[in-house]
């Protein structure tokens, strides 16, 4: 079974329950659309404050896009790029390409111009279709990609050098091109995060894809009744993976056009979620804007909402600690994963496992885990090492880079995860930090995730933080904390000190800067961004004091 045909099932079984929601809270246009054929006409297609698809006409959209493909020579093999912000449009768009036996390849939407030309010639495009946010970056490029390659515009105004999706595939016919897929057929391209340069191109086959399913629903027991509350970005595997849950189990999914707090919580409530996936940083504003009487929890009915779970970053106990405050009932779950091995579940906590928050949990459905020391010898429980994991989920390799693949992936199938952590006397695992953050500062290490926690955990004033090693000319390192204020909020250097002198000196932050933390859409922070930023100058000031 691939993940089309579980599209297939649904719309023979359920073809006019509710698939897909999306509410943009931006948009000028307050009425409810459904999104069938007549309504194309009449509305405007990319920006109205709601829209629904039912599974029915959502598996109709994927076959007109698969057709049309089909009849512009895409076959077997091909890759289609997807550049698209969250929307309605973009998982029929989706399921079209796969149901050609093309690969999918979804673009971050916060690339630059030279960066979406890196990637669709990295993973050998065939087509690229993006949505009107894209139209100058697409244009800035478009002699260089555009000869070889068709390019198809999402929404109104479709510039001269692309064709109009909705032109055509209004009159291609809404059954399945029947093309036949195994789980062993090449099935999507996604790209690493590029937080050290430019991105990797990930190449998965159906079989990790429809595992990513199972693994969801087995985590989260997702059941018809179950609405599930999707805010980051679809092209990011977690979403989508996370997303998967609801298909395999023919349940609702509301995609939310927007992070703020009042825009989730109406979401909740209006919608009747009952699953919802944050980031930190999300769930962070959501506490403020309740401590700060902003919002009022009694102004939203959210006894409905049954889970919360957190991916994508080590996540603070206190955190979750606060959140209890305000949703004692919540189950919660954290989520471990990489685009490498198809997004979030081959490590997670368990519903059953909150009093071991802090940890990111054991290994999750058909995964199995081990830490290494750098022979990739397992350490035993209490030391730190690096995180491996094996499973249907693992990606094939990196997409023309034997080499690459080769440092990061064995013979054997086992992942190398790049990720520092140690199993506690339970089994279960903690994150430590990237091993590329781990600073080295006299010959000792230092995980800056555990200073990070430390500051946030016991300075109230503290919105955000990151910890970075420093070039040292006498330590080879130091640390640098970079912390973020909470709105109206203040914080000394001072205070930070003081707090820090329960740490072990060599863990003490030797300066501390406050300013804003950049993290990208999945919410990792860009500690790359920071050292460029920061550690030139430090470098000469060591330099100068030396």
């Amino acid at each position: 079974m691939t993940i089309v045909d579980v599209l297939e099932l649904n719309a023979r079984s359920y073809r006019d329950d509710i698939a897909l929601v999306e509410i943009n809270p931006e948009a000028k246009e307050v009425k409810r659309i459904n999104w069938m054929e007549s309504d194309l006409v009449e509305a405007n297609p990319m920006h109205p404050y709601r829209r629904e698809i039912s599974w029915g006409v959502l598996d109709e959209k994927a076959n007109r896009f698969a057709n049309m493909l089909l009849s512009r020579g895409v076959k077997k093999g091909d890759k289609v790029a997807i550049l698209l912000m969250n929307c309605i449009e973009w998982l029929p768009i989706y399921f079209g390409i796969l149901k050609t036996g093309a690969l999918a390849v979804p673009l971050n939407f916060r690339y630059a111009s030279d960066e979406i030309e890196y990637c669709v010639n990295l993973a050998e495009v065939d087509v690229l279709i993006f949505g009107p946010e894209f139209v100058e970056r697409v244009q800035n490029i478009v002699e260089k990609i555009a000869p070889n390659r068709m390019l198809f515009y999402v929404g109104e105004g479709c510039p001269d050098y692309a064709e109009s999706y909705m032109e055509l595939t209004a009159n291609c016919s809404s059954v399945s091109p029947n093309v036949r897929l195994t789980e062993k057929d090449d099935a999507a391209i996604y790209f690493s995060s590029g937080t050290t340069g430019f991105p990797k191109a990930i190449l998965h086959n159906h079989e990790s894809l429809i595992h990513s399913a199972r693994c969801e629903q087995n985590h989260h027991s997702q059941t018809k009744d179950d609405v599930f509350l999707c805010i980051p970005p679809l092209y990011h595997t977690g979403a989508k993976m996370h997303w998967f849950g609801s298909l395999l189990s023919a349940s609702k999914a509301v995609l939310l056009k927007g992070t703020k707090p009042k825009a989730v919580l109406e979401a909740v409530s209006k919608e009747k979620c009952t699953i919802v996936w944050l980031l930190v940083p999300w769930a962070q504003d959501i506490l403020e804007a309740l401590d700060s009487k902003e919002l009022n929890i009694e102004d939203y009915e959210l006894s409905q909402w049954r889970l919360m779970h957190i991916g994508a970053q080590p996540v603070p106990p206190s955190l979750i600690k606060h959140w209890k405050d305000y949703f004692p009932e919540h189950q919660y779950d954290t989520n471990y994963g990489l685009s490498e091995s198809i997004g979030p579940g081959c490590v997670h906590l368990g519903v059953e496992n909150i009093h071991k928050v802090g940890a990111i949990g054991k290994p999750g459905f058909g995964w199995i885990c081990k830490i290494v020391d750098e022979k990739r010898v397992e350490v035993p429980f209490g030391e730190v090492g690096e995180l491996a994991v094996k499973g249907p989920g693992v990606m094939t390799c990196y997409y023309n880079d034997v080499k690459a693949t080769e440092e990061v992936m064995d013979s054997e199938g086992w992942l190398y995860t790049g990720d520092m952590a140690m199993y506690d006397e339970d089994g279960f695992i903690f994150l430590v930090d990237r091993k590329k953050d781990v600073i080295i500062s006299g010959g000792e290490n230092i995980y800056p995730v555990q200073i990070e926690n430390f500051l946030r955990a016991g300075l109230e004033a503290i919105h955000d933080v990151a910890v970075i090693g420093v070039p040292d000319k006498r330590l080879g390192e130091t640390t640098l904390a970079v912390i973020e204020l909470k709105e109206g909020m203040s914080l000394t250097e001072d205070e930070v000190n003081e707090y820090a002198k329960n740490l072990p000196r060599y863990k003490r932050p030797h300066q501390v800067i406050f300013a804003d933390i950049p993290r990208n859409p999945t919410g990792k922070i860009e500690k790359p961004k920071l050292r460029e930023k920061y550690c030139g100058v430090r470098l000469v000031e060591a330099q100068n004091k030396a």
